[in-house]
C-alpha cells in the first residue's frame, strides 16, 4: 500500500506540472485568442500529454516496457480522459459554471482515470 501512495504522489507531482501547462494554454487561449474554454482545454490537454507521458515513463512508474506499445497504450488512456475532460468542461459550462471552475473539476475526475489507467495498463509492471 505504502508504495501505491508512493507512486500516486509522484503520478500526482507530474500531472501537476503537466496541470499547470493544460491551464496556461487554456486562460492564453481564451484570454488572448478568444477560443471557446472546451476547445481550448483540450489543446491544453493534448500539448501537456506528451511531458506527462515522458515523466510518468521515466519517474513514476520506472517503466521498462518499449516506447512504442506504452506510448500508444497512454494514447489511448490519455485520449478518452481527453473525451472525459471535454464532456465534464461542456456539462459543466453549459450548467452555468464558469469555465475555470469546470477545469478544476474535470482535472480532478481526469486525474483519477488517468492514474488508474497508467497503473494498472500503460505502465504495468509484468
Amino acid at each position: 500500500m505504502a508504495a501505491l501512495v508512493g507512486q500516486f504522489a509522484r503520478f500526482a507531482m507530474v500531472g501537476g506540472i503537466a496541470t499547470l501547462i493544460q491551464y496556461v494554454v487554456l486562460l492564453a487561449l481564451v484570454q488572448l485568442a478568444k477560443l471557446d474554454p472546451v476547445w481550448a482545454s483540450a489543446v491544453g490537454y493534448a500539448l501537456s500529454a506528451v511531458f506527462n507521458y515522458l515523466m510518468n515513463y521515466i519517474y513514476t512508474f520506472d517503466s521498462k516496457a518499449a516506447h512504442g506499445p506504452a506510448a500508444m497504450k497512454f494514447a489511448i488512456i490519455a485520449g478518452l480522459g481527453l473525451l472525459l475532460n471535454s464532456l465534464v468542461m461542456s456539462l459543466l459550462i453549459s450548467s452555468g459554471s464558469h469555465y475555470l471552475v469546470a477545469q478544476v473539476v474535470a482535472t480532478i475526475v481526469v486525474l483519477l482515470w488517468n492514474f488508474f489507467g497508467s497503473r494498472f495498463w500503460t505502465f504495468r509492471q509484468g
